[in-house]
């Protein structure tokens, strides 16, 4: 039987997909992100049937979901957040004094905060370890499948043109760009791990 609030969440999802598609700004190099958003959508869908992931982690990859293909419309390097930010009267124009575009960085963050309950669950689930070491095992995992984009990433420097790759990638000029990743993904998962260490000290108490 069909999760109604889980199918929702996919649909909600899929319709947002195939809006930022209308009228691609980057065709070429949207195809290639969204790539991506299929890996992501495929477990959430089989997750509406069999139901087994706990709400936090498909919250979680789903907001992941929703904040990649943002990305992928401007390819990254060019969400014009920015803009939103002043047009909404978050901020004063020149607030941002830093020209580079740094929503990759918080893609980055944002995976080690939100794919962190599904990492604790496979940890859990499948590999059955205890509550603790769970935890920091998913931290791990972070790092580790961060890493592993990274290398894709380099992967693509040297299979396909330059301009794609470049595109791709986001460097924007930043020979350190691949280390910042990994860093804000560590900062984030860090945080969360924190939080869920916490969390086990004080159920332990009780």
């Amino acid at each position: 039987m069909m999760d109604k609030i889980r199918l929702t969440i996919v649909l909600m999802l899929v319709t947002l997909t195939i809006v930022t598609c209308i009228h691609p700004i980057y065709p070429n190099e949207q195809v290639l992100q969204h790539i991506g958003t299929v890996l992501l959508l495929v477990p959430l869908t089989i997750d509406v049937f069999r139901k087994r992931l706990p709400m936090s982690a498909f919250i979680g990859i789903s907001c992941f979901t929703v904040l990649h293909v943002i990305g992928a419309r401007y390819i990254y390097s060019y969400v014009p957040y920015k803009e939103w930010a002043v047009s909404l009267g978050l901020v004063e124009r020149g607030f941002f004094h830093d020209p580079r575009n740094h929503y990759d960085r918080l893609v980055h963050f944002s995976f080690g905060v939100l794919f962190f309950p599904y990492f604790v669950y496979v940890c859990r689930k499948w590999v059955k370890q205890s509550s603790i070491v769970a935890v920091f095992m998913a931290w791990l995992m972070v790092q580790t499948g961060s890493m592993i984009y990274e290398l894709f990433e380099w992967l693509l420097t040297i299979v396909m043109s330059s301009d794609v790759a470049d595109n791709y990638n986001g460097q924007q000029g930043d020979m350190w760009d691949a280390q910042k990743d990994m860093a804000m993904a560590l900062v984030g998962s860090t945080g969360m791990l924190l939080i869920y260490m916490l969390r086990c000290v004080i159920v332990r108490r009780k």
